[in-house]
C-alpha cells in the first residue's frame, strides 16, 4: 500500500540490527526487518549507520566501498522500496569519492516509495576520539567530512538528516529546525561506552531543543575487532518524551507520528525565534 499521510500523522519505524562484514547477510537481515515493518503499517522505515557492513578496519570499509551507481546496499534498498512501497531512510552506506587521499563518503540516503534517491547527506563530524578502556576511533582517516546541512520534503514532513557523532553539535539541529525540519534522523552506530553515558539525554534534548521528532536507529551488539555498540534505538517527540525504544538486540521499533505536535511544542516554547546577536568571549 502507498504512502499517505492525510491528517499530518503516519508510522514510523526504526529498524536495528547487529552488522558484520557480510554484506549479503547484512542486506538480508535489514531487509527482512523493514518487511516486517512494513506489515505492521510503518510507511517510513530507517535504518542505522553503516547498516551494510561494519569493518575490522578502515581499509576494510575502503575496499567494500563503492560508487553510488554500482553500491550493492543502495540496489538492494531501493528495490526494496518498490517491492514494499515505503519510504526508506537508509542510515549510511560507504561511498567512493574523489578525495584525494582515498577516503570514502559516510553517506546517508532518503529514498521514496518508488525507488527513486529523494535526497543525500554526507556525514559532517568525525569521530576522532580516544575513550577509556583502550577503544581508540579515527574516522578522519577513513571518510571524507560533508559540508552542507539536508532538509528534504517528504509526504511525512521536512526530515532533516545527521548521522551519529553529528548529534553532539546542536547548532546543526538548530540550523535544520530553523531550515524547516519537522523530524529529525539520526542513524547511529554508538558505542557502548558513550550510548550507556549520553544516548538518552542528547537525543531527548536535540528534539526538545527543536521542537522536532528525533528517531535514532541504531547498531547494536558485537561486531568485527570486538567492536561493541549501544543499541537503544529511540523515537522521541518534540517535548522529549520516549515513544519508543529497542533493547540490546536486532529488531524494529515504531510509533505513530502526528506533525500536529511539532507546533504545539515550539508554540509553548517558542526558542527558535529568540536568537540574540552576542559578541565574545
Amino acid at each position: 500500500m502507498p504512502a499517505d499521510n492525510s491528517g499530518g500523522t503516519f508510522r514510523l519505524a526504526c529498524v536495528q540490527v547487529n552488522a558484520g562484514d557480510d554484506v549479503a547477510a547484512n542486506l538480508a537481515a535489514a531487509c527482512d526487518f523493514a518487511r516486517q515493518a512494513r506489515e505492521a503499517g510503518a510507511q517510513l522505515i530507517a535504518f542505522p549507520e553503516n547498516v551494510g557492513f561494519m569493518a575490522p578496519d578502515g581499509q576494510g570499509v575502503r575496499e567494500a566501498a563503492r560508487p553510488e551507481a554500482e553500491h550493492p546496499g543502495l540496489a538492494a534498498f531501493t528495490a526494496l522500496a518498490r517491492e514494499i512501497e515505503a519510504w526508506l531512510l537508509i542510515g549510511s552506506l560507504a561511498i567512493t569519492t574523489d578525495d584525494p587521499e582515498g577516503r570514502v563518503a559516510n553517506r546517508s540516503f532518503l529514498v521514496d516509495a518508488g525507488g527513486e534517491i529523494k535526497a543525500t547527506y554526507d556525514k559532517i563530524h568525525m569521530f576522532d576520539v580516544s575513550l577509556a578502556g583502550g577503544e581508540d576511533y579515527r574516522e578522519s582517516a577513513i571518510f571524507r567530512p560533508g559540508g552542507e546541512a539536508v532538509v528534504a520534503e517528504s509526504p511525512f514532513g521536512m526530515l532533516g538528516m545527521t548521522i551519529c557523532y553529528d548529534l553532539r553539535f546542536p547548532h546543526l539541529y538548530r540550523r535544520l529546525a530553523k531550515g524547516g525540519a519537522e523530524i529529525i534522523a539520526v542513524p547511529s552506530a554508538f558505542t557502548q561506552a558513550t550510548g550507556r553515558a549520553h544516548w538518552y539525554t542528547l537525543l531527548r534534548a536535540r528534539a526538545i531543543e527543536t521542537g522536532a521528532f528525533v528517531f535514532a536507529p541504531a547498531q547494536c551488539g558485537s561486531h568485527p575487532r570486538g567492536r561493541r555498540t549501544f543499541g537503544h534505538s529511540l523515537i522521541v517527540d518534540p517535548w522529549g518524551a520516549v515513544l519508543a525504544e529497542a533493547g540490546e538486540q536486532p529488531g524494529v521499533i515504531s510509533a505513530e507520528i502526528d506533525l500536529a505536535a511539532c507546533a504545539r511544542a515550539r508554540a509553548q516554547v517558542p526558542s527558535l525565534t529568540h536568537d540574540r546577536d552576542i559578541t565574545g568571549p
